[in-house]
This record gives structure tokens, C-alpha cells and sequence, in this order.
């Protein structure tokens, strides 16, 4: 195997990895530790999942992977902290949405090519691209999964 395809193999599997870890962390959290905040005056579990659904489902449109599922969560989750009073749906709606959006990005990035992977993802211009090659649509899915697992360390205090 090419260095190359070594490196992307490894984002990808920690991609896999790190997901799979957060939904079996949500589908076995107890519905009540999903209101509860992670430490005094921090996000609760249920922010924080649907922060997360709504971070994966902008890598669709970004890594050219297909057009978004739940755009309508940025707004909870992603323009508005946990203390706003915004609604925001139940975790089981939540958690269908979080599997829906991942599946769906899995579907697609295990087809991507060498090449796929080095372009350029949507937010940066060809001119920028040009300057910054390693803004690329791995490192984008690299600093998610890295996200993914900040966000990890932090759901486990709910238990």
C-alpha cells in the first residue's frame, strides 16, 4: 500500500472508530443523564449531541458528499449556546438524526478516491487552495473526527 493510501486508510478508520465509540455512547446513555450538564454551567449531553449532528451534516456539502439532512439544528446547536432558550428536540429524535447523518457520510467517503481526498474542500477558494494544498477534504474530516473525540472526553463526565 502507497504511503498515501496508509495515511487516508488511517483518518478513516479513526473516523470510524471515533464515531462508532459516540453512538454507542448515546444509544446506551440513560434518557435522564442527556439533560445533565457535564460540569456546573456546561453543555448538557443533549447539546452536545446535537451540536455534533449538526457539525457532521455540514461535512456533506463540504467534502461534496451530497446536500445536508438537519440543516435547521445549526441554529439550536451551533449559532446558539446550551442556555439559550430555544427548543430543542428530544434526544431520541436526536439520536436517529445523529445515525441518519453518519451513515450517510460513510456511505459515501469509503468510495473516495486518493485523489478526492487531496482536493479541496467547499469553504476555500482555488486561489487559497493553491497556497494551502493541505486544506484538503481529509484534513477536514481528520479535525472532525478529532473534534468528535474532544466532545467524547467531555460526554463521559456524565457518568
Amino acid at each position: 500500500m502507497k504511503e498515501t493510501e496508509l495515511i487516508i486508510n488511517s483518518v478513516l478508520t479513526n473516523w470510524k472508530l471515533q464515531t462508532t465509540r459516540a453512538s454507542d455512547f448515546f444509544q446506551n446513555l440513560p434518557l435522564e443523564l442527556f439533560y445533565k450538564e457535564i460540569a456546573p454551567d456546561r453543555n448538557t449531553g443533549l447539546y452536545l449531541l446535537g451540536h455534533l449532528t449538526s457539525i457532521h451534516d455540514a461535512l456533506l456539502p463540504l467534502l461534496e458528499l451530497g446536500e445536508r439532512i438537519y440543516p435547521e439544528l445549526d441554529v439550536i446547536f451551533v449559532k446558539n449556546n446550551d442556555k439559550s432558550k430555544l427548543e430543542k428536540p428530544s434526544p431520541e429524535y436526536l439520536k436517529i438524526a445523529w445515525e441518519n447523518v453518519n451513515n450517510k457520510i460513510n456511505q459515501e467517503i469509503f468510495s473516495l478516491t486518493v485523489s478526492d481526498w487531496l482536493e479541496k474542500h467547499n469553504s476555500i477558494s482555488s486561489e487559497d487552495f493553491k497556497l494551502e494544498p493541505h486544506r484538503n477534504k481529509l484534513n477536514v474530516l481528520n479535525n472532525r473526527a478529532s473534534h468528535l473525540a474532544y466532545h467524547l472526553g467531555q460526554l463521559g463526565l456524565l457518568k
